[in-house]
């Protein structure tokens, strides 16, 4: 079969290229479109998979126009030469209008239930939709697909990662240092409008404040002050997991970074404006993330929390909780490749006998 993903954001890399390349090593013709988003085009280059780019995001309101008319010209563009049996994408519209333009079946991937603008453009337009079982928002009408887990574990799940303690030395840390690990992101994406991150001055208090207790790097979207720039993480892009599954706590506005901690047995606070169903299950069910809205009072609350987790250095809390996670959820790439290889009939096994989901270890 002929399959055409498309990708928007590096975690998307990650998220599908599991699928990929199995699918690829089953005989089946798979053709990448890619955003030229941060670090999407270096994974993807990392990793050996070959893609087609549809050009940058645009930041101003007249680019991100534009850039919405490209990327479904480019996608159209490379369809119909490509000719696929199948659309897969993260929900994305403009995958989602190219498969309604040549009658080609979409199966639409969402962790996001916030994302109000890429759901309105992209469900009328998507076939299937595949969510986590902790999903909070409803699509009556539509065909919705739930597994137990999260995306994360696509790529985080033991089968398909093994952490390399090499990242100690690149660091230039002594083996099992202690260190934070903090991350900063842009709030440019749709479902981020009009909301904003730390400020300038946030970032240097919590910084200075998690240094008095750990070494602390930070990862960050946007250009750091220049009192924080000898803290900036200088790395590889591949080997972020590394540094996340070693670091001591995960604190910033990543919901991605912070569900990919807990899935490491690493926890994680994250601040977000209104939150996400699966670092909402993560705190609730295991403990692993600690939720806040970015308001004075919950920073304060948060670097409170924050301080008690590196203090008590209680490392065989989280690996326990980890391992509970581990054992309720499933191999998400597994089931991935087996729901695309299959579809449509795949979908109807599911919609059948939802206990599907739960065997793909």
């Amino acid at each position: 079969m002929r399959f055409l993903f498309d990708i928007g954001h590096p975690a998307e890399v990650h998220t599908f290229r599991v699928v990929i390349n199995n699918l690829r090593k089953k005989g089946h013709d798979v053709l990448i479109t890619a955003r030229d988003k941060e670090m999407t085009h270096y994974l993807l280059d990392f990793y050996n998979i070959p893609y087609i780019s549809t050009g940058k995001n645009l930041g101003s309101k007249a680019g991100k126009i534009w850039a919405f008319i490209r990327n479904d010209l480019k996608i159209l563009k490379a369809a119909i030469s490509f000719k696929p049996d199948l659309i897969i994408n993260f929900f994305s519209p403009f995958a989602a209008h190219v498969g309604k333009i040549m009658g080609k079946k979409v199966i639409g991937f969402h962790d996001t239930e916030h994302a109000n603008l890429t759901i309105r453009l992209a469900k009328p337009f998507t076939d299937t939709i595949v969510v986590p079982s902790c999903y909070k928002r409803e699509y009556p009408g539509k065909s919705v697909i739930k597994f137990n887990g999260n995306f994360e574990l696509a790529y985080l799940h033991p089968k398909h990662f093994k952490p390399d303690n090499s990242i100690f030395k690149i660091l230039g840390l002594k083996k099992n240092e202690k260190y934070v690990l903090l991350r900063f992101v842009t709030h440019t994406a749709m479902h981020d409008s009009g909301h904003k991150g730390f400020s300038d001055e946030e970032k240097i208090k919590i910084t200075e404040k998690f240094s008095d207790y750990a070494k602390v790097f930070i990862s960050s979207e946007v250009p750091l002050p220049d009192r924080l720039n000898k803290y900036e993480l200088k790395i590889p892009p591949e080997r972020i997991h590394d540094v996340i599954n070693f670091a001591s706590l995960l604190f910033g506005e990543s919901a991605t970074m912070a569900s990919e901690a807990a899935v490491l047995g690493v926890p994680s606070i994250f601040f977000d404006f209104s939150g996400r169903g699966y670092t909402d299950e993560e705190e609730q069910e295991y403990g692993l993330v600690f939720n806040y809205k970015n308001t004075e009072e919950d920073q304060e609350l948060a670097l409170l929390k924050g301080v008690d987790i590196i203090s008590a250095n209680n490392r065989k809390k989280w690996i326990d909780s980890r391992q509970r996670l581990l054992a309720d959820t499933i191999d998400v790439s597994a089931f991935m490749g087996w729901f695309i290889e299959g579809y449509p009939e795949s979908e109807q096994n599911v919609l059948k006998d939802p206990e599907i989901p739960l065997k793909f270890k």
